[in-house]
């Protein structure tokens, strides 16, 4: 039997790892040993197993600079211990102690980033197809992926497993200051008392004093009226939420009011939902003149500068486009509040882009489903998805520039108190 091991791979035929030696077994364990326990498909799993976490542990003493336990005076990071991870191959589950640093993360690239938004996925499709509301799609996709023999406990159980994880994430205590708060809404279909309705799906992410990225929260509801906005946001304050001074979203009045109302912070109208909605009023062969003239108000240095730059286009397309000039004199506020904060973190807050790729994912995975059986669902696919993206951004270098960042903080002066004693 042939064991392949390239880069970020392990690849054995047909089969899965063992249960991996632990921190107390001798790394050096030879696979001769591992063939004496016997030539059944446990000894295939405990191989796979076996190389899988010497990849890692190889690959933690590489950036440590040292062995575990060795003392060295090159040694550049130090190891924490460990966190469990479950393999799922094509032999079967696997057990995985990945290794911990105390500086910095470590995460192995051969193991499947999405495994948990796959599994909620499958969980949506086969409830969805069990209530008999999926499309004919759906059912497709779900005899492609060998389900349709489920039974309903089956069901019942996986989305047991989900949900727990899901609800611990959505519901998880806020710490400390949160200066930039993202909110988008995305919609989708869902089954309501017989009728199939569109439901809005809001999805919160912000930035702390750390510059660290995380995903704060989500809510499904029927429309994106004040109300709705502002028990979303309420929600987030109960939870802990705090220090929030811009909030960047599209042109939702409800939460502009409500973030005025909950957050007592500044409104950024997203830039480039609002030059969108301008070219709107230009027609299609005068566009790009029209966005040359409003661009030139984002390049300059400074907010005096910006609006005075910003009434003079107005003014200029005035006789020709009345309409566009009236939407730039009523937006001028909003689209320009970014301005207000520090220069280094202006290209991140201007807009709703930091949502728009996890958005586009989420519209990928639930357009998959077409039409969700109820509510729960909802939560439970999306809820995975943010949960695993949460995941990724916490491997990842900081998000924003500490540059301004703690002047932001409504904790400053204790922060400088601390650091003075």
């Amino acid at each position: 039997m042939a064991v392949i091991v390239s880069l970020g791979k392990v690849e054995l035929p047909h089969l899965t790892l063992p249960r991996i030696p632990t921190m107390t077994t001798k790394p050096t364990m030879s696979l001769a040993e591992l063939a004496e326990k016997g030539a059944d498909t446990d000894l295939l799993r405990e191989m796979i197993q076996f190389v899988a976490q010497r990849m890692m542990e190889m690959d933690a003493e590489s950036l440590c600079a040292a062995a575990y336990g060795e003392r060295s005076p090159d040694r550049a990071n130090s190891r924490n211990g460990y966190r469990e991870r479950l393999w799922e191959t094509r032999s079967g589950s696997v057990d995985l102690k990945i290794p911990k640093l105390r500086k910095g993360s470590y995460f192995p690239g051969f193991l499947e980033p999405r495994r948990t938004a796959e599994k909620a996925l499958a969980a949506v499709i086969q409830e969805a197809y069990i209530q008999g509301v999926s499309t004919r799609s759906v059912d497709e996709l779900v005899k492609a992926m060998g389900m349709s023999g489920i039974s309903k406990s089956q069901v019942s159980r996986l989305c047991t497993e989900i949900d727990e994880r899901v609800h611990a994430f959505l519901d998880r205590p806020i710490e400390g200051d949160w200066p930039y708060l993202w909110i988008d809404a995305t919609y989708v279909k869902v089954r309501e008392a017989g009728r199939i309705v569109s439901v809005a799906v809001i999805i919160a992410i912000a930035v702390n004093t750390d510059g660290v990225r995380e995903v704060l929260g989500m809510s499904v509801g029927p429309s994106e009226a004040e109300p709705f906005w502002t028990n979303f946001l309420r929600s987030l304050t109960r939870r802990g939420l705090r220090g929030v001074k811009l909030v960047i979203s599209d042109a939702h009045e409800g939460l502009k009011a409500a973030a005025a109302k909950v957050l007592k912070s500044t409104w950024q109208r997203c830039r480039v939902h609002f030059i969108r909605n301008a070219l709107a009023h230009a027609g299609k062969g005068q566009r790009q003149m029209v966005l040359a003239m409003i661009n030139t108000v984002f390049a300059q240095d400074t907010q005096e500068a910006a609006i005075a730059q910003w009434r003079t286009v107005a003014d200029q397309l005035r006789a020709k486009f009345p309409k566009l000039s009236g939407l730039m004199d009523k937006s001028e506020t909003d689209v320009l509040s970014f301005l207000s904060f520090p220069k280094a973190h202006r290209t991140q807050i201007h807009s709703t882009n930091p949502l728009e790729r996890l958005n586009a994912e989420i519209k990928r995975r639930t357009d998959v489903v077409g039409i969700f059986p109820n509510e729960a669902a909802i939560t439970r696919l999306v809820g995975a998805l943010l949960l695993e993206q949460n995941d990724e951004w916490q491997l990842q270098r900081r998000y924003m520039q500490l540059e301004g960042l703690q002047a932001l903080s409504d904790n400053q002066l204790a922060r400088l108190s601390a650091v003075v004693n």
